[in-house]
């Protein structure tokens, strides 16, 4: 299965708007229209004409490599996975990963100094 509609389930859709989030997620290949007025019926829309791409670019949809990309920096920099059970104990664990990370990045920047 393509990475394309791996989320595009029922489920994950009511996920996102209970956390009232504009969910971005390209439907299936094979995908069929929801209730009236879902916002998902766009993307479908755009599939069955052709336009999914400008969907996509229309949406923003790109920048979730953005957001990709700091997880898999992460997870190969700090951890690929957390340790801890509890959820707040996680935040507080993947933050100190953050600002361990951020701290690395800085200290492998070079210093710029004026020559004069």
């Amino acid at each position: 299965m393509s990475a394309d509609g791996a989320y595009d389930t029922k489920a994950c859709h009511q996920l996102l708007k209970r956390k009232d989030t504009q969910p971005l997620i390209p439907p299936r290949s094979n995908a069929g229209y929801w209730e009236s007025g879902h916002a998902r019926n766009e993307a479908v829309k755009a599939l069955k004409s052709g336009t999914l791409a400008q969907w996509k670019q229309d949406n923003g949809y790109h920048l979730r490599s953005l957001s990709e990309t700091a997880m898999y920096r992460y997870k190969q920099l700090v951890s690929p996975k957390l340790s801890l059970r509890d959820y707040n104990a996680q935040v507080g664990e993947a933050l100190a990963g953050v600002k361990a990370m951020n701290k690395v990045i800085e200290l492998g920047m070079p210093v710029r100094q004026q020559v004069g």
